[in-house]
């Protein structure tokens, strides 16, 4: 993983959010994940660089996430999420952008090009979980692997860094023993944060309510690209297929020997892969 750039916050809408912005050229919006710790330089640090040789890439904070704020979230959360995430494009002065995104970030983006669709060129996104439906196999733990996962890794005695790679290498990687210890170092540090933490203990719902987005992703203009890993432990590959037919213009692509975070474990595939399809004409 190469040097993490400066940081820099906006606030947008009552809001203020944490990002990373580097190279130039036609912009790329990327959201990183929902799991313990993840940070927009978590997920996408190692291709960072990559992207940034001939794009201008911004590496965010989700809302509730690394340096962005933990405000409570009221009403339907991708709503709420997408609305801010236009405010923050707003404040940068960008007006249309790609999306490159990671689970609970790629949710979100979907959502955002269902209702603002003139802000997406085009949207990629891996492990994201938008309906609460599935073609083949029903989804894993009711598809509450995530929420589950971040509450063992929360409860008992708090989070640990054994605890932080055995969540890392039991959900997101096919290949746990080539996880760098610099990225559970980074995660395990994040989570400790006290308002991450306070969140996690909330007895309420911080998070706000959970949307399905069925009738969304049949309203998106912006050609969709769902990149999957072939053993993805929270969504097998059929899922995303059936998430490929509802979108108007939807692809799928499954890379072989990954996991929930592709992107990471093989970042010179995920780059090619990925800036092939921004690439094209759309």
């Amino acid at each position: 993983m190469a040097q993490r750039p400066p940081s820099q916050f906006a606030t947008a809408d009552g809001v203020t959010y944490h990002y990373h912005d580097l190279g130039s050229g036609d912009p790329v919006v990327f959201l990183h994940g929902g799991g313990p710790g993840c940070t927009g330089w978590s997920d996408f640090g190692p291709v960072a660089d990559l992207f940034a040789a001939d794009r201008r890439v911004l590496l965010v904070d989700i809302l509730q996430y690394g340096r962005s704020d933990k405000c409570t979230i009221e009403g339907p959360m991708w709503d709420f999420h997408a609305a801010k995430t236009v405010a923050l494009l707003d404040e940068l002065g960008i007006t249309r952008a790609d999306f490159v995104c990671n689970s609970w970030g790629g949710t979100i983006a979907l959502n955002l090009a269902a209702k603002y669709p003139d802000r997406v060129r085009s949207l990629v996104c891996t492990g994201s979980m938008p309906v609460f439906h599935g073609p083949l196999a029903p989804l894993p733990e009711g598809g509450r692997r995530g929420r589950n996962a971040r509450d063992v890794y929360y409860g008992g005695a708090g989070p640990t860094r054994e605890k932080m790679r055995e969540l890392i290498t039991r959900l997101e990687w096919f290949d746990g023993e080539k996880l760098p210890d610099k990225t559970v170092d980074m995660r395990y540090e994040q989570s400790l944060d006290p308002e991450e933490m306070a969140l996690a203990a909330a007895s309420d719902n911080p998070r706000g309510d959970w949307q399905d987005l069925t009738e969304e992703l049949g309203q998106i203009q912006a050609p969709v690209l769902f990149a999957w890993g072939m053993y993805d432990d929270f969504l097998t590959p059929d899922y995303p297929l059936m998430l490929a037919r509802m979108v108007p213009r939807g692809q799928l692509y499954v890379m072989d020997r990954a996991s929930h975070h592709l992107q990471e474990e093989r970042p010179h595939d995920y780059h090619a892969v990925v800036s092939g399809f921004l690439d094209q004409h759309v």
